[in-house]
């Protein structure tokens, strides 16, 4: 571990695949909510597991610019600049005013215009600035991408048209009620899907199979989707597109995130000072930090629903998980200058003096991580290294309340003792790489 560095725990387990990692993709009409949050914090976490088995990841972001939600937004931010409640089916929060007031500080005349490029102005501004609110969110979060994407480029560059055509060739659609169907029931769906509506106006798939066939005309072996909860019907029509498309359906794999809730005092937090119905990602940081929250959203399995316990989170005690690990790697580094300032050295070469029980127990714990992180790679479950670094914490506190490091007074260091410093500086290795994962610091002091 010691000679490994910040290498030790990596594997060849994925050489060679590479991998599309599709997250968060919140829509950009407002700030991103608290399940989205869980994602920056889950998917994140996850690029940087499948990398240290060594997978080719590439971070996307799918940006759903096309569509009714953003012409309800645009119809906000003008109900706001002629200063108008929202309407009924549009958004509200203060974020709408803010950037109703942006555009028009760019766009003076904006609400002058004819209503077709009134409404082009308040959109094409307004979305700009609330990506660029979204991607600066993301960036303090620690989550940033390699690949942005647009949705409404699917439309505008034809690959939905070569989707279909390829779809034709395959023999995969019909026209039918003057519509144009996918067959995804012969491929698992529990319908088929309209790809083309009787209007001529494509359906929500047809994006879907546009960007999807991107995808893999990109060079991805894999592409996974990480969507909420409410999302849970996409995982047999992905499958069913990419199997009408001539792929293996196995080339798609879908997770489902489930609902995050905030409490305080035993009482849920349900309302955001911003964004006036939802709590957001600022919300989130601005109450606990950004490693608390990233390791909260982190800890559980993402097919279960959680409650963060704000007080807890935001607290410097041991019952804070995140508190408990960093103070594990805050007390060996200050382990470590101690060392240095008295001379003496990690030796690995009497390392069969760690014959004590609790010795024994931080070796094999210790020894373990490779495999952890294989597993939680191989399952998409990053939480695994979460409750793995709380054992090894644990495991860490015990040793040092039965094994003393360094020598009292003047005594002179034994062999032991450097044997043990150099566990120490193993176990500081171990909880850095591990933090690393989930993008959270290894602080040195606390």
């Amino acid at each position: 571990i010691v000679t490994a560095g910040a290498g030790y725990g990596r594997s060849g387990l994925l050489d060679g695949q590479k991998i599309n990692l599709e997250f968060v993709s919140a829509n950009p009409t407002g700030p991103i909510h608290i399940g989205g949050t869980r994602w920056a914090a889950v998917g994140d976490a996850l690029g940087r597991l499948l990398s240290t088995q060594g997978a080719e990841v590439v971070r996307e972001y799918y940006f759903n610019d096309h569509g009714a939600q953003i012409d309800r937004f645009v119809n906000s931010l003008i109900a706001a600049a002629n200063g108008q409640p929202a309407p009924e089916d549009g958004y509200a929060g203060a974020y709408i005013s803010d950037i109703a007031a942006q555009v028009l500080a760019k766009a003076p005349d904006a609400l002058a215009l004819p209503d077709d490029e009134q409404r082009e102005t308040f959109r094409s501004i307004g979305v700009d600035l609330m990506f660029t609110h979204i991607k600066a969110s993301l960036h303090e979060f620690g989550t940033d991408f390699d690949v942005y994407t647009h949705e409404d480029s699917m439309h505008t560059s034809g690959r939905v048209d070569q989707a279909i055509a390829k779809l034709r060739e395959t023999g995969n659609i019909y026209e039918k009620d003057g519509a144009t169907w996918l067959r995804t029931t012969e491929f698992g769906d529990d319908k088929d899907r309209v790809v083309i509506k009787s209007d001529g106006q494509p359906a929500y798939i047809a994006g879907d199979l546009a960007y999807y066939l991107d995808k893999r005309q990109r060079g991805f072996d894999l592409c996974i989707y990480m969507l909420g909860a409410d999302h849970h019907g996409y995982i047999a029509r992905l499958k069913a597109a990419a199997a009408a498309l001539g792929d293996d359906p196995d080339t798609v794999e879908v997770l489902i995130g489930q609902m995050v809730n905030l409490v305080r005092d035993g009482q849920p937090v349900r309302m955001s000072k911003r964004a006036g119905t939802v709590i957001t990602l600022d919300d989130l940081v601005e109450a606990i930090g950004v490693d608390a929250a990233r390791y909260a959203l982190t800890r559980s399995s993402v097919d279960t629903p959680i409650d963060i316990d704000l007080q807890l989170w935001s607290s410097a005690s041991s019952e804070n998980p995140v508190y408990y690990v960093q103070y594990a790697h805050a007390r060996l580094s200050a382990l470590a200058r101690n060392a240095a300032d008295l001379g003496i050295a990690a030796d690995t070469a009497h390392l069969d003096l760690l014959t004590h029980d609790k010795e024994g127990t931080l070796i094999r714990n210790l020894g373990e991580f490779s495999r952890v992180l294989q597993t939680a790679a191989t399952l998409r479950e990053p939480h695994r290294v979460c409750r793995y670094l709380e054992d090894l914490a644990g495991d860490y506190h015990r040793f040092y309340d039965s094994c003393r490091v360094l020598p009292m007074g003047d005594e002179e260091p034994a062999d032991l003792h450097r044997a043990r410093l150099a566990l120490c500086d193993a176990t500081r290795q171990v909880i850095a790489n591990g933090l690393g994962i989930l993008g959270v610091s290894a602080p040195e002091r606390m």
